[in-house]
């Protein structure tokens, strides 16, 4: 038997097999939470006439059971209204760029960049270390397929995931009573404004969320992020 490739090969081959066939569309539904976008894909059930199949019958190799399950919701994936709620009773401090500069030569605080290894390696502050929060999807899950298709119907070709080795990564090189200024390329704010009466989730904030979650206690945020860094001609460093 000649294996299914795609969707429509699948609804042709159903359409000549049950002439009373019926499909429902394929929906890519976006969901917008903040910063962050989350496509999700459903496929609505296939539905057979009884003429052609009895109600205790079902055609062998066209079930799909949980095929594209969603795991369950990671720490990362809280509503910003708790993260910042959390960010805000462990008292975490945002600082402008020339501050997090002072605070790295005068008092040994590590510039934690998270955002992805390129363009940490295009420029970055001297000194700083990348752990990257989100990453390329590597696997290949129904999931995952999912979630590569949602990210293509908006025309993102390089979807991004969360990183599951985040914090192991950061715990390998920072130990929790290290001073540590998170940051990334835009920054997001915990300060509220009449557009955003609870500020604007970024990369480096979720990353602080999960550091003081996780028992750092000495973690501030880079307001502006890497962009008023390297704006205001601050010190940087390039990888080759």
């Amino acid at each position: 038997m000649a294996a299914i490739t795609s969707v429509s090969q699948l609804h042709s081959s159903l359409s000549s097999l049950y002439p009373n066939y019926r499909s429902s569309p394929l929906i890519l539904a976006p969901k917008t939470n903040q910063d962050t976008t989350i496509c999700c894909l459903t496929v609505r059930s296939f539905t057979f006439s009884r003429r052609r199949l009895s109600s205790q019958s079902v055609p062998r190799g066209l079930i799909i059971q949980n095929a594209a399950t969603k795991p369950a919701k990671s720490p990362a994936e809280e509503d910003w209204k708790t993260k910042r709620e959390l960010l805000l009773q462990k008292r975490v401090r945002s600082v402008e760029a020339k501050e997090a500069l002072r605070l790295q030569k005068e008092n040994n605080f590590v510039i934690l960049d998270v955002r992805p290894e390129a363009e940490f390696k295009e420029a970055h502050p001297p000194g700083a270390i990348n752990v990257q929060i989100y990453r390329l999807i590597k696997e290949w899950t129904a999931w995952d397929i999912a979630r590569r298709a949602a990210f293509a119907f908006f025309g993102i070709f390089s979807g991004t995931e969360e990183n599951p080795e985040f914090l192991q990564s950061v715990e390998s090189q920072l130990d929790k009573d290290a001073k540590i200024i998170v940051a990334c390329a835009t920054g997001g704010t915990m300060k509220p404004s009449q557009n955003l009466p609870e500020g604007q989730q970024s990369r480096s904030l979720i990353a602080a969320y999960l550091l003081v979650l996780n028992g750092y206690k000495n973690v501030y945020h880079l307001e502006g992020g890497l962009y008023k860094w390297f704006k205001e001609e601050l010190p940087e460093v390039s990888e080759e």
